[in-house]
């Protein structure tokens, strides 16, 4: 299995999307819609205080009543985030999301966020790692060498 490290290299956009804790649920919900992502970082300078998924604007919006305009993201942030260091590998990263039932950790580094990893990222790796193992199978069995 890789190491988050790697499943980051490999990532398509590199970066973390982030959102202030006194921003708009609009401006979040927009922000996410420009960027095709699931969920933002919501940081304080430079510490992760929360993380906003659309799960959180959709449920808490309806459970509190209230206008996307007028509610701020640090109403419907999940807090404490859940996070991962970069040396974890892909299977810990999975176990950790699936017993928490979480579709995002951010991923730290020294103590420093690096990035945020999605179970979309993970299951793409493992996918690619089953392609590999079934293509040196059938290169074995056949004979066949590309």
């Amino acid at each position: 299995m890789k190491s988050v490290a790697q499943i980051l290299r490999s990532k398509a956009v590199p970066g973390v999307a982030t959102i202030t804790q006194t921003a708009s649920v609009h401006d979040a919900a927009l922000q996410m819609g420009e960027r095709g992502i699931g969920a933002l970082l919501v940081m304080e300078r430079d510490r992760i205080i929360g993380i906003v998924s659309e799960r959180d604007l959709v449920r808490k919006l309806v459970q509190l009543d209230k206008s996307a305009k007028k509610t701020l993201v640090g109403e419907v942030m999940t807090s404490p985030v859940m996070y991962v260091e970069a040396t974890q590998t892909n299977e810990e990263c999975m176990a950790l999301m699936t017993d928490n039932r979480l579709r995002h950790l951010p991923v730290l580094e020294g103590g420093k966020l690096v990035g945020l990893i999605s179970i979309g990222d993970l299951v793409k790796d493992v996918i690619s790692e089953q392609q590999f193992i079934i293509d040196q199978l059938e290169h074995y069995i056949t004979g066949v060498h590309t």
